[in-house]
């Protein structure tokens, strides 16, 4: 499994629609740190995005796991990148 970190934007047009949700969405993110499928996720400090790195065989499994997002059907993303990460530090074991 690689490393993929996710830099995503919201539209801030439908903020209200992505903050009813959250709950969800941040469910869905603990079920699949439970999983080993998210190393780490968490917005920007003023919430126009978030990064989530993701382990996963590929990309197009990191744009599966991101499609049964709840946050996904709002529109939330306005823009995600995706990027096969290199951890270096702290060093993995």
């Amino acid at each position: 499994m690689a490393k993929f970190a996710a830099v995503v934007e919201f539209d801030p047009a439908i903020e209200e629609a992505r903050l009813a949700v959250r709950p969800s969405h941040r469910e869905y993110l603990g079920r699949l740190q439970s999983e080993g499928r998210l190393y780490s996720s968490g917005p920007w400090m003023d919430d126009t995005g978030a990064l989530l790195i993701y382990e996963a065989a590929d990309e197009d499994e990191v744009r599966a796991i991101m499609a049964d997002d709840p946050y996904t059907p709002t529109g939330a993303f306005s823009r995600v990148r995706i990027k096969e990460w290199k951890q270096v530090f702290p060093p993995l074991v």
